[in-house]
């Protein structure tokens, strides 16, 4: 497997935008996989995001396991616990919430999986997420007994951010939630990316091809989305290639 950090961050140095359907295992059919990446090969989507705040029914390694013998791109998990990860993935976002106080997202659910990643050959890319708050109580906010980052707070976002870079990050996640109302602010994404010298991943609330080039244009290498295509696929139509 080519080492999908590498790339992203080949991309970032040739200023090619990456993007990333967000797939949660608790609201996909998996009959429904083959025919839902016909749209996405279809569309300019460059990784394939798994995962969710939940999965009480232990879907992910079942829905990991279809989503790879229906595509060949990189299928990264974006775990919300432990219970979430599989070795069917490629590679798995090292998630630490450092908008958060809570040390069972700060460091105590990444020592838990310490064992099992152990075992597997997935790619580990350390990344700092930071919730940004996008005018809706999500689900991670719920499940992780967090609060977002006020969007007006800016000089707290950027050195949350940095303080992610200067202890050994690989990627920053600006997350606004999933189901947002509002995106994160183009000047945030400005912000931080002018002041990184790591990948940008931005998050939550692009429900449009306006919002997702603003995004792009503001500075994000990669952008993600997810409940745009979970309410309607015929999105991916506005994403050609």
């Amino acid at each position: 497997m080519v080492n999908i950090y590498q790339n992203i961050l080949q991309a970032k140095k040739e200023g090619k935008k990456l993007l990333a359907v967000l797939i949660d295992p608790e609201k996909i059919e998996l009959q429904n996989i083959p025919s839902f990446f016909e749209k996405v090969h279809q569309s300019m989507a460059t990784h394939i995001f798994v995962g969710g705040s939940t999965d009480v029914n232990n879907e992910t390694e079942a829905v990991v396991s279809a989503i790879k013998k229906a595509t060949k791109l990189p299928i990264i998990l974006f775990p919300g616990d432990v219970s979430q990860i599989t070795n069917k993935a490629d590679g798995i976002l090292f998630l630490s919430l450092l908008s958060g106080r809570n040390p069972e997202y700060l460091i105590e659910q990444q020592i838990k999986s310490v064992p099992f990643l152990k075992k597997t050959d997935l790619e580990i890319i350390p990344t700092g997420y930071i919730l940004i708050d996008g005018k809706k109580e999500t689900a991670t906010q719920k499940v992780s007994n967090t609060k977002p980052i006020p969007q007006e707070n800016k000089t707290l976002i950027l050195n949350t951010a940095l303080a992610g870079e200067f202890s050994g990050k690989k990627l920053i996640y600006l997350e606004a939630g999933s189901g947002a109302t509002v995106p994160v602010d183009e000047n945030i994404i400005t912000l931080v990316e002018n002041n990184l010298s790591i990948p940008l991943i931005v998050g939550g609330g692009i429900r449009s091809k306006k919002q997702l080039d603003a995004a792009f244009n503001s500075g994000a290498n990669l952008v993600v989305i997810g409940t745009a295509f979970e309410n309607d696929e015929s999105f991916f139509n506005n994403l050609k290639k």
